[in-house]
């Protein structure tokens, strides 16, 4: 399986939301990472024939997606940001409402909902209505619906939002487990997650891709420009208005430890840290922090 984009644009009046964007998606999991307004959610309600292009085009194996019509739908699975869900259904009715709208028979869907309840945790909560979940029993059973039709292309928008860190690596096990075969395309502000799971990360701004690559490839590109920086307050407060500082905790001897990002070595007794994926992000979007 191959989706396709070429220099795929949507504008909103004067406003370019997604400007211009190609690549070449094949089997395995793509993270998307990019400030708010990037146009990530643009991007995949594009991705999921939701909204139209203005210019451009998205074709599977091919074929235009817009000539495929509901053939290419059948292929897709997608939890939005704003998900909706029927607060009086249990997770089982919801389940076999979603896999009735999405052509599943029948006889297939009991067994389906089920099996993807217990691969979310939830399978002991299959009679209990939804509005008695709480915001991550929600996100889980959305994640849930989006497999029903074992698509061959998962969208995802923002599906860490709401889950606890045990639910979050349970996520990142099933996606991993899920995605050998298939295209998964999610975007998270949880940086952590991306990196965990992602095989190819794709950094936006302001519409176009900016960075792509394995997450060690990325991350090496920082190689170098992550500091230790041990301060008194008076010199930790100067690095702080001087550089990026990702991160800040104080030690037994009362100093401040700051990571600190900084092209150059930005004190004398600085020590050089290894890069991560949140670093990069915070050093690409540090205009924007």
């Amino acid at each position: 399986m191959e989706l396709t984009l070429d220099r795929l644009s949507k504008q909103f009046g004067e406003k370019i939301a997604v400007d211009r964007v190609s690549a070449t998606l094949t089997p395995g999991v793509y993270g998307l990472l990019g400030a708010n307004g990037a146009g990530k959610t643009t991007l995949m309600r594009m991705l999921c024939d939701v909204l139209r292009p203005t210019s451009g085009q998205i074709a599977l194996n091919g074929r235009s997606v817009r000539a495929l019509g509901a053939e290419y739908r059948s292929h897709l699975g997608y939890l939005p940001q704003d998900f909706g869900y029927y607060p009086e259904f249990t997770a089982l009715d919801f389940m076999g409402y979603m896999a009735a709208l999405k052509g599943i028979p029948a006889s297939v869907s009991r067994r389906r909902s089920l099996e993807l309840l217990d691969a979310v945790g939830l399978r002991d909560m299959a009679k209990r209505r939804i509005k008695t979940f709480s915001g991550g029993m929600k996100q889980r059973l959305g994640i849930a619906q989006a497999m029903l039709n074992q698509p061959g292309i998962l969208v995802l928008d923002e599906p860490t939002a709401g889950l606890d860190p045990k639910e979050r690596v349970r996520f990142r096990n099933l996606i991993a487990s899920f995605a050998q075969d298939k295209i998964v395309v999610l975007s998270t502000h949880i940086v952590s997650d991306v990196e965990s799971i992602a095989d190819e990360v794709i950094v936006m701004r302001a519409g176009s891709f900016i960075m792509r690559g394995h997450p060690e490839t990325i991350v090496s590109a920082l190689e170098g420009k992550v500091w230790e920086c041990v301060a008194d307050a008076r010199e930790a407060a100067a690095l702080e208005s001087r550089f990026i500082v990702a991160n800040a905790h104080y030690t037994p001897d009362g100093r401040n430890a700051l990571r600190v990002i900084a092209d150059r070595c930005p004190t004398p007794s600085a020590t050089p840290l290894r890069p991560t994926l949140e670093d990069v992000y915070l050093h690409v979007f540090r205009d924007e922090l």
